[in-house]
């Protein structure tokens, strides 16, 4: 036997005042979750180890309407449409310049520490300037070719939001 109170918990009854109250349920999640808190499902290796293939996070669009982008931070960047995007590490800042020499990250000509690169490589990539409103991002995961990456100056428009888990 089940207690009434389980069986209007599993089959409520439809009034106005549940119906009003879904109602605003679907709209609040449906704002949050598709305009401010954006879940995302990593596919893919270029971000490791700070986030793993089909790992959850979620992108907070709000973080740079009041404040600039920063190096180190970690981004989404619209790649393709609404649904296709990617994290990536911002490396440089507008006007400043970038290059690897033997998988060294160099920016301005001064070697960066990186802490969170665990798989070092041999890449190396020619001094360049970056232009005037991008900024140069690339993933974490060095350990694998160059070729296999999707890096470089990104307009900062392309950039959605920053990263939470």
């Amino acid at each position: 036997m089940s207690s009434p109170i389980i069986r209007r918990f599993f089959f409520p009854s439809l009034t106005r005042r549940y119906l009003l109250r879904l109602v605003v349920l679907g709209l609040t999640c449906y704002l949050i979750f598709g305009y401010l808190l954006i879940p995302l499902r990593i596919q893919g290796h270029s971000m490791e180890p700070t986030y793993r293939d089909g790992a959850f996070a979620f992108c907070w669009r709000p973080q740079y309407l009041f404040s600039p982008v920063q190096r180190f931070d970690v981004v989404t960047v619209r790649f393709t449409g609404r649904s296709v995007m990617l994290l990536k590490r911002i490396i440089a800042l507008p006007g400043e310049t970038v290059e690897f020499r033997q998988g060294k990250l160099f920016v301005n000509g001064n070697q960066i520490k990186e802490p969170y690169v665990h798989h070092h490589s041999d890449w190396n990539l020619a001094m360049r300037t970056i232009d005037p409103g991008h900024v140069y991002v690339v993933g974490d995961n060095r350990g694998t070719p160059m070729a296999r990456h999707r890096f470089g100056q990104v307009r900062m428009n392309r950039i959605v939001g920053g990263v939470v888990l």
